[in-house]
């Protein structure tokens, strides 16, 4: 199929812009790893599975002092993954997550969570066990969550993931030094 001039005018400027986007993005990427090299925090965070270095960058980036949380549950909260609580004389009911609180942080966590369902037993299990009861979109939050949950003790504590696997920390680590590097260079 034959385009006419001005469509094809048309995709041509828009592929030469999506070139351009992608090579800028690609830009930032090294750059945000350059930072990110020497940060203990984001070497730490990304002992979990599910987190590279980008999403451990964003995560120290918006979290800044781990102090500044007096528990996990504030800092979930604060990240709008904590359910709503609706309450009537003695009555109370659970229901989604608020929602209210940092979009990023939230964002970046479930995206982690969707990762760390598949490559770590504990979320695995807690996963499936999970989207039995409630469905599979639910249990990825609630694996997010719990994820965030253990961040804070992580940060709080400067250890790394207990449940870590040495090789995947490994290549993750070894990618984030070769990105780092070419981050420098330019």
């Amino acid at each position: 199929m034959k385009l006419g001039f001005t469509d094809d005018a048309v995709l041509m400027s828009d592929l030469a812009l999506l070139e351009s986007l992608s090579e800028q993005i690609g830009f930032m990427d090294d750059k945000i790893a350059a930072v990110a090299v020497n940060d203990e925090r984001v070497r730490l965070l990304m002992t979990m599975p599910g987190l590279g270095y980008f999403a451990a960058s964003l995560l120290v980036a918006e979290i800044c002092d781990i102090s500044r949380f007096s528990s996990d549950k504030r800092l979930v909260s604060w990240a709008g993954l904590a359910p709503g609580v609706q309450q009537s004389g003695d009555k109370t009911v659970h229901g989604r997550i608020t929602r209210q609180g940092n979009r990023l942080v939230r964002w970046v966590m479930v995206q982690a969570a969707q990762t760390a369902r598949l490559h770590d037993e504990r979320f695995k299990e807690f996963y499936e066990k999970y989207s039995k009861r409630k469905g599979n979109q639910k249990a990825v939050v609630a694996v997010a969550h719990e994820m965030l949950r253990i961040v804070y003790f992580m940060l709080k504590r400067n250890e790394p993931y207990r449940g870590e696997k040495r090789d995947l920390s490994w290549r993750k680590l070894n990618s984030l030094e070769r990105k780092g590097i070419v981050g420098l260079q330019v």
